[in-house]
């Protein structure tokens, strides 16, 4: 073991929130942390992102379109991708996760379309387009809306 080595034990060092203001003793006490005067020293400090009456950084950037705070996040999954499930197999969401076809479903998952489907399966999900209604449906398939 080294001086170099010598570290406090996990734990035992205080956070950022201890008591300031308690007296000289403390080791914090008269100006608190805050030095002597300046704005900084006072209340009411500069908020975040003030520079002094410069014309902040947040503001001389240019804006550009538009992000709507509504907007749903639907994962879509083509009807060729649903081969991989077994002939009669009930598909839902959590399956898709577990087959690894859909990580994160947060508003949903629509079927859509696209190629071809071989094996009559009973799929329920957030949302299908029509052409994935009637390819699950021609082989006996079942579409179920949640």
């Amino acid at each position: 073991m080294n001086l170099s080595d010598l570290r406090p034990a996990d734990g035992s060092k205080l956070s950022n929130n201890f008591r300031r203001g308690r007296g000289h003793a403390s080791g914090n006490g008269k100006t608190a942390g805050y030095g002597h005067k300046g704005q900084k020293a006072r209340s009411g400090a500069p908020r975040l992102g003030f520079e002094g009456g410069q014309m902040p950084i947040y503001r001389r950037l240019p804006k550009r379109g538009f992000k709507n705070r509504n907007a749903e996040e639907i994962i879509a999954i083509n009807v060729s991708m649903l081969n991989r499930f077994e002939d009669g197999a009930e598909v839902t969401i959590e399956t898709l996760v577990d087959a690894g076809l859909v990580n994160n479903p947060k508003d949903g998952v629509k079927i859509l379309g696209k190629g071809e489907l071989t094996k009559k399966l009973n799929v329920k999900a957030n949302a299908f387009s029509e052409s994935a209604v009637e390819k699950i449906k021609a082989l006996g398939g079942n579409a179920e809306v949640i």
